[in-house]
Formats: C-alpha cells, structure tokens, sequence
C-alpha cells in the first residue's frame, strides 16, 4: 500500500525537519517545502499530494492562511493542516481546514492527518 503523501511547508528548517519526522512517524511520506511560492511550485508538478501541513507565518509573496485558500482553489481534494504559535481560527481557514497550535506533539500531527485522510 502506499503511504498518502504529506507536503509539510515551514521556513524554519529545524521545525519543517521535526514535522517532517512526525509526518513519516505517522506513517506518511513527507515532502518539504520552505515557503508558499516552493510549495505552490511542487504542487504544480505532483499529483501524489493527498495533505499539505503548513505554518501560517512565513515569509515570501504569501503567507500560510493565503496559501491554504489558493490550495482548496486550485487543488480542493487536497486536505488542509494549518499550524501556528499566533491565535488562528477555523473561521479563517478555508472549509474542512483544521488547525494545530504550536508546540505540536506527534500524537497531534498523527491524530490529523489520519482526520484528514480518512475519507480520501
């Protein structure tokens, strides 16, 4: 069976290391990106991508909440896992978008992206 894959998109490259360690601990396979516009390019080209998980604060032409309604625009079967340390709502998120705070535990990411995928 193969694994669903998850694009974790983060600019801090130690947290995008550890969510992406998460991401394959949960039984996923990870795919990394250090900002919107790499993610937004990635995603031009695969077609394997089931989730993205990314972080809302970033730099770049995008930031994370601009990113994750370009992608249930132009990828909506793409499940969506937004992250932050600032106060996020599902209100800002795009329909079926969930949310996990930071600091996050594997068990979070694990428990999401099962969420997630269970109806993909």
């Amino acid at each position: 069976m193969t694994r669903s894959a998850v694009l974790v998109v983060e600019d801090d490259f130690l947290i995008r290391m550890q969510a992406a360690d998460m991401v394959e601990a949960a039984g996923f396979h990870s795919i990394e990106a250090g900002n919107a516009d790499d993610a937004i390019a990635i995603l031009e080209t695969r077609d394997d991508i089931r989730v993205i998980f990314t972080d809302i604060q970033m730099p770049g032409s995008i930031d994370g909440l601009r990113l994750v309604h370009v992608v249930r625009h132009r990828w909506p079967p793409i499940a969506i896992i937004a992250t932050s340390a600032t106060d996020v709502t599902l209100h800002d998120l795009p329909a079926g978008g969930h949310f996990i705070a930071k600091p996050y535990s594997l068990a979070d990411v694990g428990m999401h992206l099962r969420q997630v995928t269970a109806d993909q």
